[in-house]
C-alpha cells in the first residue's frame, strides 16, 4: 500500500530548511510527491515516481542529492550522510537521471531506484533532494557576487511488510479540565517502541456519571519514527457542567491497533 503527498511549493521551503529566490524573475520550482510512504518486500527492487516542475519563465539546470532522514534530541528533522542514521535507505536509493534541465513552465520525472536488502525488518528512512544550480543573485559594493540555489526535498518512509513490531509506550497522562480561562486538554507522552514509523490519532471520549457520552474530539495524526518520543495533546474547546467526568483516551496507530486509557477528572463551578 502507497501514500504520497504533493508538495507543491511557491516560496520555496523544504521541511523546515530555508531556500532563496535565484533574482528578480524569481523561479518557482516544486517536487512531488513532498513524501512517499511505501511498503516492500525485503530483497525486492522498486521504483518511487517524482516530478519536478518549474513555473518560471527559464528553464533551471538540476541535480540530486539523497540523504538520511532521522530526529534530534529536540524531535527536530536532521538529513546526516548516507548511511550515517539509524535505520538508513539512503544507500539503498539511486535516482534517475542524476542530473537533468528542467523547462520553463514545464516538468522533468524522475525514478527513485530503490533496492533494499533481503535481511530488511521494519521501518528504514531517507530524504531525496532536488537542488538547482548556483547562480549569481547580485553582486556586493566590494566586487564579491552573491550566488543563490533552490533546494526541495520528498520524505522516503519504507516499511518492510509482514517484518513490523508495533508498540507504543504512554506515560505522563494528565487532564486539565475546562474553565472559564482555558480549554479542555488532554496530553501524554507517547514513545514509539516499534521497529518501524507509526502515526497516531488520539481521541478522546468524555462521558458523564451515567456513562453517557457528552464531548469528543481529536487529534491530527502525528509522525513518530523508531525510538522516538514527545507530546501529544487532545483539546477540546467546550463547557461542561460542574461534576465528575471520565476521559477516554483512544490511540489507533499501526494498521490495526488500539492503545486506550481511562482519566476521571472532575469540573468546577464556573
Amino acid at each position: 500500500m502507497k501514500t504520497q503527498k504533493t508538495c507543491l511549493l511557491a516560496f520555496l521551503f523544504l521541511l523546515g530548511m530555508a531556500c532563496w529566490p535565484l533574482d528578480a524573475a524569481a523561479q518557482s520550482l516544486g517536487l512531488a510527491p513532498g513524501e512517499v510512504r511505501e511498503k516492500f518486500k525485503p530483497g525486492v527492487p522498486f521504483e518511487i515516481d517524482l516530478a519536478t516542475s518549474n513555473d518560471g519563465s527559464s528553464p533551471v539546470e538540476m541535480s540530486v542529492e539523497i540523504a538520511d532522514f532521522w530526529y534530534n534530541e529536540k524531535n527536530e528533522k536532521v538529513f546526516p550522510a548516507p548511511g550515517t542514521a539509524p535505520r538508513s535507505a539512503a544507500n539503498w536509493i539511486q535516482f534517475v537521471p542524476e542530473r537533468f534541465e528542467v523547462p520553463a513552465h514545464g516538468s522533468q520525472k524522475m525514478k527513485a531506484i530503490v533496492t533494499p536488502p533481503s535481511d530488511a525488518k521494519g521501518g528504514y528512512y531517507a530524504v531525496l533532494f532536488v537542488q538547482s544550480k548556483p547562480q549569481l543573485s547580485f553582486t556586493k559594493s566590494n566586487g564579491q557576487g552573491v550566488f543563490t540555489n533552490m533546494r526541495l526535498g520528498c520524505l522516503v518512509l519504507l516499511d518492510a511488510e509482514k517484518t513490523e513490531d508495533f508498540k507504543i509506550e504512554l506515560s505522563n497522562v494528565k487532564m486539565v479540565p475546562p474553565s472559564a480561562t482555558q480549554r479542555l486538554d488532554l496530553s501524554f507522552d507517547l514513545k514509539n517502541t516499534s521497529n518501524t514509523h507509526v502515526f497516531p490519532i488520539a481521541r478522546l471520549a468524555i462521558l458523564d456519571p451515567a456513562k453517557k457520552l457528552v464531548a469528543k474530539s481529536q487529534t491530527e495524526e502525528k509522525r513518530f519514527l523508531p525510538g522516538q518520543k514527545d507530546a501529544m495533546h487532545v483539546t477540546w474547546a467546550g463547557n461542561l457542567p460542574a461534576g465528575d467526568y471520565t476521559g477516554v483516551l483512544t490511540l489507533t496507530y499501526g494498521e490495526d491497533r488500539i492503545e486506550s486509557r481511562q482519566v476521571p477528572f472532575s469540573v468546577s463551578a464556573q
